[in-house]
C-alpha cells in the first residue's frame, strides 16, 4: 500500500455530467464554491466502500450507508436536457500502473447493477460485463481458454459479481469454482476499504464514547474510532499520544489529551483545561463536552492523520470547520506532516488562509511542491456541469493558472469596507 490510490475518475454523477479525472498526491487539495462538485469526485468511492463494508451482499452498490446516503439513484445521476442519465462511471488508478474502469446502470426494477468494467494492468485492458458467456470469454481472451481447457474439455469460464466488482472464474465439472483468472479486483478492494473517511459532520462531544476496534481498518466514518484509538495510544504509551497534543497545542487548543475507561463499553475523553502546560496543571483535565467545539471536531482528523499508514487514503471534509483563523493556517502544518510521511491526505476545504499556510511551508521548505495537487472545481454557467482546473506549486509556493474566486472574496470584503469607511469619513 506504499503508494496507494493515485487517480479518481468520475462521469455522469450528479453534476459530474463530463468526465472528470484528479490526480491524488500526498496533499491533495479540492477547493471550490458550495455545489461545484468537491464532495461529488468523493462520493462514488465512498458508495463503494460502504458496498464492500456491509455485513451483507447488498448488491452491486449500497447507495444508502453510513458513508453516503440516497434514497434513489435519480438523486445522484446526472441530467442532460432536463433528463436523468441512465448510467454513471468511476475509475481508481493505484500505484500508478494497475486502474480499473466501472459503469454501473440504473434498473428501475432492481436498483443499481454493473453494465461493465475494465481493469487495465502491464499485460493489458481486460473487459468484462455479466452477460459474458464462455465463448466470448474465450474469444476475447484466448491466454484463459488456454488455461481453462488445460487440465479438462470440461472447464468453462464465468463471470461472477464479488459486491462491486466483476471477477473472472474458473469452473470445473461440478460447478464449482477453482481458481480466479483475474485477481485484480481484490487490489482495488483492499485499496477501498483502506480509505478512512472524515466527514464533515463529527458529532457532538460526548461524555462517554462506544468502545471500538483501533484499525487497521475503519468501516464507515472516522469519528466514532478516534477515542478508543486515544484510549489505546494511551494504554501502550504510544508516541502518537503525544504528537497528537502537540498537534491541537499548535492549532491553539490545548496541550493534552487523555482516556479513562468508564465501563468494558466506553471510554471517557478529558483534554487539559489549559492552552499550554504550566507548572502544576498536568492533572488539570476535563471532560470534552465541557471544553469549546472545535476540539471535538479537529481530534478525529488529528486523530486520523497520526492513525494512517503510508500509501492510505484519508479524505477529510472541512478540516477547517470551528477552528479560528489562525489555526486554520496551522492546520496544514499538520496536513503536511502526513504527506511527508507518505499518507494521502484528501482535504475538502473552503478555506484560503489553510491554502496559504500550505504555500507557506512549500516556500520555507518544509514541504515539497511535488507532494501536493490543486484541484478547483467550478460548474458551467450555460448548463451547470462540472469541471475541474488543476495546479501544481512551484518552489516558491506560488500556483499558475488558478480561478481567481478562491481569494478574491475575502480582498473583495476588504476593499468594499475600506470603500464604505473612506465614503462616511469624507461625508463627515
Amino acid at each position: 500500500m506504499a503508494e496507494g490510490i493515485t487517480r479518481i475518475t468520475v462521469k455522469g454523477f450528479k453534476s459530474i455530467a463530463d468526465e472528470c479525472s484528479i490526480e491524488i498526491r500526498p496533499l491533495t487539495i479540492l477547493a471550490g464554491a458550495n455545489s461545484s462538485g468537491k464532495s461529488s469526485i468523493m462520493q462514488p468511492i465512498l458508495m463503494m466502500k460502504q458496498t464492500l463494508e456491509a455485513p451483507y451482499d447488498p448488491g452491486s452498490l449500497l447507495i444508502n450507508g453510513p458513508n453516503v446516503r440516497f434514497t434513489s439513484a435519480e438523486q445522484f445521476l446526472s441530467r442532460m436536457d432536463g433528463e436523468v442519465m441512465g448510467k454513471f462511471s468511476m475509475g481508481l488508478e493505484v500505484k500508478s500502473s494497475l486502474s480499473f474502469n466501472e459503469t454501473f446502470i440504473n434498473k428501475p426494477q432492481s436498483g443499481m447493477g454493473i453494465d461493465e468494467i475494465s481493469y487495465n494492468d502491464d499485460e493489458g485492458i481486460t473487459i468484462l460485463w455479466p452477460e459474458m458467456t464462455t465463448e466470448e470469454i474465450m474469444a476475447a481472451y484466448p491466454q484463459w481458454g488456454e488455461v481453462c481447457l488445460e487440465d479438462s474439455p470440461n472447464n468453462l469460464l464465468r463471470i461472477e459479481r464479488n459486491r462491486c466488482f466483476l471477477e473472472l472464474k474458473l469452473f470445473n465439472i461440478s460447478e464449482v469454482p477453482f481458481s480466479g483468472a483475474t485477481g485484480l479486483g481484490s487490489i482495488f478492494s483492499n485499496a477501498i476499504l483502506s480509505l478512512i473517511h472524515v466527514p464533515a459532520l463529527r458529532g457532538n462531544p460526548e461524555r462517554n464514547y462506544k468502545k471500538t476496534s483501533v484499525g487497521p481498518m475503519f468501516p464507515g466514518t472516522f469519528e466514532i474510532y478516534a477515542a478508543s484509538i486515544i484510549h489505546h495510544w494511551q494504554a501502550t504509551e504510544d508516541t502518537r499520544l503525544n504528537d497528537l497534543g502537540t498537534a491541537l497545542e499548535r492549532l491553539g487548543l490545548t496541550w493534552k489529551v487523555r482516556s479513562k475507561k468508564v465501563d468494558d463499553v466506553s471510554v471517557e475523553v478529558m483534554v487539559g483545561r489549559f492552552i499550554h502546560e504550566t507548572n502544576g496543571n498536568s492533572k488539570d483535565l476535563v471532560s470534552i463536552a465541557d471544553v469549546g467545539f472545535g476540539i471535538s471536531q479537529i481530534l478525529p482528523v488529528i486523530v486520523a492523520l497520526l492513525t494512517a499508514e503510508p500509501g492510505q487514503l484519508v479524505y477529510i471534509e472541512q478540516p477547517e470547520i470551528h477552528l479560528h483563523p489562525l489555526a486554520q493556517t496551522a492546520m496544514a502544518q499538520i496536513l503536511a506532516d502526513a504527506a511527508n510521511r507518505g499518507v494521502k491526505v484528501v482535504a475538502e476545504t473552503h478555506s484560503s488562509l489553510l491554502l496559504l499556510g500550505i504555500q507557506s511551508l512549500v516556500a520555507e521548505g518544509k514541504l515539497s511542491p511535488d507532494k501536493v495537487k490543486l484541484h478547483w472545481f467550478k460548474r458551467r454557467a450555460e448548463d451547470g456541469v462540472t469541471e475541474v482546473s488543476s495546479a501544481d506549486l512551484d518552489k516558491a509556493g506560488a500556483f499558475g493558472d488558478w480561478p481567481e474566486d478562491f481569494s478574491s472574496a475575502e480582498m473583495d470584503a476588504d476593499a468594499r469596507y475600506i470603500h464604505a469607511a473612506e465614503a462616511r469619513l469624507e461625508s463627515n
